[in-house]
């Protein structure tokens, strides 16, 4: 049965809207009633090429019928409303695209109309509501799924193709994330943050955890979302290359909302065996040289080349021809240089052949170093990447277990040097002892306990702030001779009075400790650059004859010798704990370890040493809070931040909790307690407070409560309650 119709309603007056019509195009002129005035030509090239595209228009114009002085019609009509359609549809006749007399679809308003024509000018440049975002998403992807390409859809709108991209990566995110977009839940910058990962699931599980957080930036989400990555600028990724990475099957993860375009790998373990199979490429080359050993790592520990003796190379002398070549080449680039010095940018080809050029230059200067046969059968080679992802292959070590035998009358017949030396070799024996090659860190540490309780820190983490300790201390006695002299005298008395005097007319020694077990930053700290340098330096200066070394020694002034003598002293320092053994005569006593870190501390305070000005150590997720419990991280930030910045990040879990941790902390100048001075009474504590010869250092000693084993690297760690 047919619905009734509605009746009308006497009492209210009834709309009744103007009609539409094709009017020819010549019949139509612009209004004076149009409030448009500025900038009236702007856009208009966009929208006139959007008519052109679509062969229509997507709104008609809106126009009124001109009268004459008597008021009757004249068959010309005007518009006060769509101006910038007239424009464009003039400027499409003007071009040809459109005939003159071309029927346009029109909005006829009535003579009798309630609204005046600037009313209706008005209106319909003001009373519209812009698109949202979402939206604006969603019809870009709908346009793509209908069959165009982004480059269509680009061109179309006079946009680029990764503004494209960018909004339809947006329109594939979560639903859930959309929907809180579109409640204002969250702003377009996390949105986009989230577009790293298009795995949904993942991304809805952050956003479910930074609504519990307080902290909500991009940053946070993206690192969320990209923590089981490894970012493009690693030097692993920079040294196999994100296209072989990806040849190899290896997906990635981008943000095309970076402006450097920055992408993450999401397969660390193809990552990690295309560096192996890589770099065990490169030794086996390099093993068909001759040498005896080859190491091989990513991150050779600082200190590795320590008490090597570095073979001495020669380099082949240039050809006439080749230095003529090099000569032209020089010429050339400085040309091209002068040419181009008042250019903002460089041509392309010019500089291309700038570029190769200076390739051709290094390959002057860097030519294969030649070795002795015999060196280099008792000889190895480190090979690793350095931070850009650049390989480093250090040829030319030898191990004094290595060494030739030495003759009767004392020489040894092999060669000398002191440190680094790089170039190829003429192989003549390819003995190669290849070494493991160990990528990434330590193993991931099990979940840490819930329980309050304060536990002592890991052994491993206790060594390596004290091997930052002892190298900073190192720098820390180098730069005081005055010290530096007091502890050698110190030492030279204990042994003279206190322990059995050594064999030989003078046999003083001063034997480095090897840091084996340390952070991985500790090459870049300040105190590891200065020795380095201070090292380079006086090598430059010494000697190799050790007759002419004892002139030069003898004339060197008091200043000199005492900054010598504080250089080489620097270098016996050992801060370092390690746990003390009372069943058996290796290793160290606890009396001894006491003995050895109060002696630290002596040498501390003398130098007026500080751990966080002059060593440079700040507290880092890396380097210590991400390796303690909660209680721990909560303790320091306690102690260094106040009780109000502990309360603040009790809540979180421990990853945000570190992060945050770390944030609060960087300028507090917070040590823990191996890093710290302890001030005594007394240079070496009271015998009786070091009684018990199994006791353990304070920061190292747990509540009593807790009898488990731990594990440390690949041994068994018996101490109470190593984390």
């Amino acid at each position: 049965m047919a619905k009734a119709a509605r009746k009308k309603n006497p009492a209210v007056a009834m709309i009744e809207f103007s009609r539409t019509r094709d009017i020819p195009f010549n019949r139509i002129r612009l209004s004076d009633s149009n409030v448009r005035e500025i900038d009236v030509e702007q856009g208009l090239d966009e929208l006139t090429q959007d008519i052109d595209r679509r062969e229509d228009l997507v709104m008609g114009l809106n126009v009124r019928a001109v009268l004459d002085d008597a008021g009757a019609e004249t068959g010309d009509f005007e518009t006060p409303a769509g101006g910038r359609r007239y424009r464009a549809i003039a400027r499409l006749v003007a071009a040809g695209r459109f005939a003159e007399d071309g029927l346009i679809p029109c909005l006829v308003k009535k003579a009798n109309a309630k609204t005046s024509a600037v009313d209706d000018s008005y209106a319909e440049n003001v009373i519209r509501l812009a698109l949202h975002p979402l939206d604006q998403f969603k019809a870009f992807k709908r346009m793509v799924d209908g069959g165009m390409s982004k480059e269509e859809v680009a061109d179309a709108y006079r946009t680029t193709p990764r503004y494209i991209a960018q909004r339809l990566r947006l329109a594939r995110v979560a639903q859930p994330l959309m929907d809180a977009y579109a409640r204002t839940e969250m702003t377009l910058a996390m949105l986009e943050a989230f577009t790293v990962n298009p795995d949904h699931a993942r991304q809805e599980q952050v956003w479910e955890a930074i609504q519990r957080s307080h902290n909500r930036q991009p940053w946070y989400i993206r690192d969320l979302l990209t923590e089981t990555t490894v970012p493009t600028d690693d030097k692993r990724a920079q040294f196999v290359g994100v296209e072989t990475y990806e040849q190899a099957g290896g997906v990635m993860l981008r943000d095309l909302f970076s402006d450097e375009d920055e992408g993450w790998l999401e397969n660390p373990e193809m990552l990690d065996r295309l560096v192996s199979d890589k770099l065990k490429g490169i030794a086996d080359d390099v093993a068909a040289e001759g040498w005896k050993w080859i190491e091989v790592d990513t991150d050779l520990p600082y200190g590795h080349d320590r008490g090597l003796r570095v073979l001495n190379a020669t380099f082949p002398d240039l050809t006439e021809e080749e230095r003529a070549t090099r000569e032209a080449l020089g010429e050339e680039y400085e040309r091209l240089e002068a040419e181009h010095a008042d250019y903002d940018e460089l041509p392309d080809d010019i500089d291309a052949r700038l570029g190769e050029i200076e390739a051709a230059l290094s390959a002057f200067e860097n030519r294969p170093a030649i070795y002795d046969a015999d060196e280099i059968a008792r000889a190895g080679v480190f090979i690793s990447i350095d931070r850009a992802g650049q390989l480093v292959v250090a040829r030319g070590y030898v191990r004094p277990e290595d060494e030739a035998p030495v003759t009767v009358d004392g020489e040894d017949d092999a060669g000398d040097g002191e440190r680094d030396a790089e170039g190829g070799a003429v192989a003549t024996q390819a003995s190669v002892q290849r070494a493991v090659i160990t990528i990434g860190g330590e193993p991931v540490d099990a979940e840490d306990d819930e329980d309050d309780a304060i536990k002592p820190l890991p052994e491993r983490l206790v060594i390596e702030l004290t091997a930052h300790r002892t190298l900073a201390l190192h720098d820390a006695l180098a730069n005081n001779p005055h010290v530096a002299m007091t502890a050698l005298l110190h030492r030279l008395v204990m042994q003279r009075y206190h322990y059995s005097a050594p064999t030989g007319c003078l046999e003083v020694s001063v034997r480095q400790r090897h840091l084996g077990v340390q952070g991985s930053d500790l090459g870049d700290t300040p105190s590891a650059k200065a020795i380095d340098e201070r090292f380079d330096a006086w090598k430059a200066d010494v000697p190799s004859d050790e007759g002419a070394l004892w002139d030069w020694i003898a004339a060197l002034d008091d200043t000199s010798r005492m900054a010598l003598l504080a250089h080489c002293v620097s270098y016996g320092v050992n801060a370092l704990y390690e746990r003390p053994n009372p069943h058996s005569g290796s290793g160290v006593s606890q009396f001894g370890l006491d003995c050895r870190l109060s002696g630290a501390d002596r040498i501390a305070r003398a130098t007026g040493f500080d751990m966080v000005m002059d060593g440079g150590w700040r507290p880092t997720v890396d380097n210590y809070l991400g390796r303690v419990t909660k209680p721990r991280i909560l303790e320091a930030v306690r102690e260094g931040a106040g009780e109000r910045a502990a309360q603040l990040i009790s809540h979180l879990k421990k990853g945000d909790m570190a992060k945050e941790a770390e944030r609060l902390l960087a300028e507090t100048g917070w040590l823990p307690e191996p890093l710290r001075l302890v001030e005594l009474d007394g240079d070496v504590a009271d015998a009786d407070d070091a009684g018990d010869g199994d006791a353990l250092p304070d920061f190292l000693v747990g509540d009593g409560d807790d009898d488990e084993a731990t594990e440390t690297e690949d041994e068994q760690v018996v101490l109470v309650a190593a984390e």
